[in-house]
This record gives C-alpha cells, structure tokens and sequence, in this order.
C-alpha cells in the first residue's frame, strides 16, 4: 500500500503522515527530506542556487524512485508536488492521494510562523501571505482537487483519516493491518 499526502504548505502533511504510519506500522517519508538528503542542502539552499525549475525535477525523480523502490508507505509530499510533470497522476496510478484540505486562515497562522524556512513564502510579508496562500491554492486545487480522499485536515483525527482511506476502496491488506 502506498499513500500520497497532499495539500498547501503548512496543511499537516507530515503531522499526519507519521501519526498514520505508526497506526498502520508503515514506513513514514518526507519527499522534501529525501530530496535534502540526497542533494546535501536544504530546499530553500536548492531554490537559491539552482531555481525551483531544478527542485521540480529533483522532486520528480525522488518521488518516482522512492515508489518503484519501496512496496509499502505513506509519503509526505511537497505542496506543489501533484502540480507538475503529471506527478498527481503518478501518484494515482501507483497507490491512494489524500488530499488535506485546510482553511486559508489555518494555514497563514501556521506559515506566519514559518515563513523564513520556506523559499516560496520568504519573500512575502505578513500582510500579504493570505493573498498569496489564496492564490496559490486556487492555481494548485485543480490538481489537489484529484486526490482519492479529500480531508478537512483542521476537524479530524486519527481514526476519522483511517475510516475515509476505508471507505474509499482500500486493498484488503490495509483493512487487515488495521
């Protein structure tokens, strides 16, 4: 079994990610760590000296080769991720997309906090994070918007997330690890 997390900066992707595999006893992976492993520096270091076009293509080959190597897992995807080089429909082909969907205003209070650390938002000042996180989702939903499960990441928990992966046709092998 093999499941995407998507959704905006700052949705809870990793968050849940590792709490739904510690439940299921899956491997848990970050695509953008595997990428900052991999290339020895940080996202924001690789957005400054090679571009975002260069992190993309990292991103690409780090997510298709972490799923033709590993049989089973839950990976934490970066936002923009399902938006490029037909990844969404890579991810849909080899394995289930939850899509964590949370409210803009969730969202800028989280990336407030965090905006130094994330090269697409560094730039921008306070007052116009929210412009910014409305902006981007309303180019990215399209793509967040094909994910098999869609969660309303702020009202749910644990077993809410594992009931909807349930209810949507998951493989035998998952009901049984539950």
């Amino acid at each position: 079994m093999k499941i995407f997390l998507v959704g905006f900066m700052g949705s809870g992707k990793t968050h849940w990610g590792q709490r739904l595999a510690a439940k299921l006893g899956m491997p848990f992976y970050d695509l953008d760590s595997l990428i900052v492993e991999k290339e020895n520096r940080t996202v924001a270091e690789i957005f400054a000296e090679k571009g975002e076009e260069f992190f993309r293509f990292l991103e690409k080959e780090t997510l298709e080769a972490i799923t033709d190597n590993q049989e089973s897992f839950i990976l934490s995807c970066g936002g923009g991720t399902p938006c490029f080089f037909n990844n969404i429909e890579f991810m849909k082909k080899n394995g289930k997309v939850i899509w964590l969907n949370t409210a803009v205003d969730v969202l800028r209070q989280r990336l407030q906090r965090e905006r130094l650390s994330r090269p697409l938002i560094a730039e921008v000042s306070e007052d116009e994070l929210q412009r910014y996180i409305i902006r981007k989702l309303s180019e990215r939903r399209m793509y967040y918007q094909q994910a098999d499960v869609t969660v309303s990441e702020e009202n749910t928990n644990l077993d809410e997330l594992i009931r909807l992966l349930l209810q949507n046709e998951q493989p035998d092998r998952l009901k049984e690890e539950l």
